[in-house]
């Protein structure tokens, strides 16, 4: 009996040593994951989607809270006026989730344009929604009064040849993000003059 209750003991210090590590180990690197994220994952959809602006947006990006979620939004500055916010959501397509940026020109309640920033569909078919910049051109200057939806379902986007479901899970996931900027856009617009300061 006493050997067990060493072992039960000597478990439990080895237990909360390595928790303890890991929990140390997971904070001391949360900040660098995020910037490589920022940098290698986020930054390039939303650099090509905000292309043109004076500012840089992943380095003028701001983070609120929305519902439970922290959202990162990133502010595009165009002639002078900070009037474009980009953020990111996730939808569900053909083989797994995937990351959209979505931006919207706050003047006009228009999109900007969309980046398909992390997936798992199909290389080659579904794939192209990420790797095709005149597919994403397809979204540009769409209202966010509509959803967004493609030729077949009574919308203006052309789907993918061979990817019809990941085509509409685009559309969806920009659709959901343009009826979350349409609830925060005053909260967001906030968040903006402080950019443009």
């Amino acid at each position: 009996m006493v050997d067990m209750i060493k072992m039960v003991v000597v478990l439990t210090i080895l237990s909360s040593f390595s928790g303890g590590v890991l929990a140390t180990l997971r904070d001391n690197t949360s900040e660098r994951i995020e910037n490589q994220e920022l940098n290698l994952v986020k930054g390039p959809a939303v650099r090509q989607i905000l292309e043109g602006a004076s500012n840089d947006p992943v380095a003028d990006r701001v983070k609120m809270t929305v519902g439970e979620e922290e959202k990162t939004l990133f502010i595009g500055v165009f002639d002078g006026n900070a009037n474009t916010v980009a953020f990111e959501t996730t939808g569900k397509g053909y083989a797994d989730k995937f990351g959209l940026v979505v931006a919207v020109n706050t003047d006009d309640d228009t999109l900007v344009g969309i980046g398909v920033t992390t997936h798992k569909e199909t290389p080659g078919l579904g794939a192209v929604a990420k790797d095709d910049p005149t597919w994403a051109a397809q979204f540009k200057g769409l209202p966010i009064s509509e959803p967004v939806a493609i030729t077949n379902d009574g919308g203006s986007v052309n789907a993918i040849s061979g990817a019809t479901i990941t085509s509409r899970a685009v559309c969806d996931a920009a659709t959901d993000a343009l009826k979350l900027y349409s609830d925060i856009k005053p909260q967001l617009l906030e968040q903006i003059k402080a950019v443009g300061k």
